[in-house]
């Protein structure tokens, strides 16, 4: 018999409903996909991604921000946490606390984010709103390599969508997070099958530069809706 094929060990940092994180959970419900969800950390203990966790049947861990002095005392706690898990990569999934430079340069190249716009695109928040008022054709989402910088790092995968001429902030992000729901668990299979290789300021994928990018008319049955 075949020796089964070790997956990756990942945590997750959540702080709320984590429907990004149902998208990887379901992911590595199939036992062929190269990685594991071995943690799910969350700031909030009412954060309805640690219940999806265990639904799951993954490891959950609370780590409160409020009682610390420090982001660094902080991030001391949450970094043991991932060290008892055996955690190798760490996916962001709605985590809504600044993470110092620090915390991330310790998972340089394996710490994942993933953001609503195309980046360099609308950094930071209310992307939608943002990409309405620039009245933009095509928005999107990026899964990319974490860096200190807000948003910044190697871009891994990324998703089109258009702008229709009837769109809102609410009918723009729906569309949009459909796609995140394929991206974020495509960008983790990737990284786990050891098909992305971080270079200076980009990846490559393959051996080809990165990232990868779905049109919409490319695939636009997922998410369509």
């Amino acid at each position: 018999m075949a020796e089964a094929r070790r997956r990756l060990r990942v945590g997750v940092l959540l702080s709320g409903g984590g429907t990004n994180f149902q998208a990887l959970l379901d992911a590595c419900a199939d036992p062929d996909f190269p990685a594991e969800i071995v943690l799910a950390l969350s700031n909030n203990a009412d954060a309805f991604g640690l219940e999806r966790a265990r639904r799951a049947g993954v490891a959950t861990a609370v780590v409160d921000h409020r009682p610390y002095a420090t982001r660094e005392a902080f991030e001391a706690d949450i970094q043991r946490a991932l060290d008892a898990a055996g955690v190798e990569v760490v996916c962001l999934a709605g985590f809504l606390r600044v993470l110092t430079a620090g915390f991330v340069e310790a998972w340089r190249d394996r710490m994942l984010n993933i953001h609503p716009s195309l980046l360099p695109a609308y950094k930071g928040l209310h992307t939608h709103r943002r990409a309405l008022a620039d009245g933009a054709r095509l928005h999107g989402c990026t899964v990319h390599v974490v860096r200190p910088a807000l948003d910044d790092g190697p871009l891994i995968v990324q998703a089109e969508v258009p702008v229709l001429p009837d769109d809102d902030e609410e009918t723009l992000a729906a569309r949009v997070l459909a796609r995140e729901h394929v991206i974020y668990p495509l960008a983790l299979r990737l990284l786990g099958e050891g098909r992305v290789r971080v270079v200076d300021d980009g990846v490559e994928i393959d051996g080809a530069s990165g990232p990868l990018r779905l049109a919409w008319e490319a695939d636009a049955s997922q998410g369509a809706d």
